[in-house]
């Protein structure tokens, strides 16, 4: 090969400067991108923290319809008294677990970062729930005390 064949490797100070610039703007591109992965992430846990606080409101409802018809169905097969404690087991289930959604919503742990969407309201859960397990109580009454 001839020497006027082979290219100039030798890079002049405007193409190193030129590809400084290029490198800089991609690191900070990564930074960007870095930060809104965490972001996105902080997002994710928000949302992950409501699917389980729905999680524990299903299983409370659930547990507490199994409950009252545990108490009307079983009533006529085995003794009243055990028809009432299955209903009254399953109805105390049914508030531990609104109990337990509030309090798993408002205490998450470890703070993520920043997150863009806004979490439920604290009064909020603690109204619905609160609500929810005095429905629980009254159902509990219910199966103790009223006959049928």
């Amino acid at each position: 090969m001839a020497p006027s064949d082979m290219t100039d490797t030798r890079k002049t100070p405007a193409r190193l400067a030129e590809s400084a610039s290029k490198l800089k703007q991609s690191a900070i591109r990564q930074t960007d991108s870095a930060d809104r992965r965490t972001q996105l992430a902080a997002d994710r846990t928000i949302f992950a923290a409501e699917r389980t606080y729905a999680a524990w409101i299903r299983t409370g409802l659930s547990a507490l319809a199994a409950g009252v018809g545990a108490k009307a169905l079983l009533e006529d097969v085995v003794h009243p008294s055990l028809a009432s404690a299955t209903g009254s087991v399953l109805i105390l289930f049914s508030a531990f677990c609104f109990f337990a959604g509030v309090w798993r919503e408002l205490d998450p742990g470890a703070p993520p970062p920043r997150p863009d969407i806004r979490r439920l309201p604290p009064w909020l859960l603690i109204g619905v729930n609160g609500f929810l397990v005095l429905v629980s109580l009254a159902a509990l009454v219910g199966i103790w005390v009223v006959r049928v």
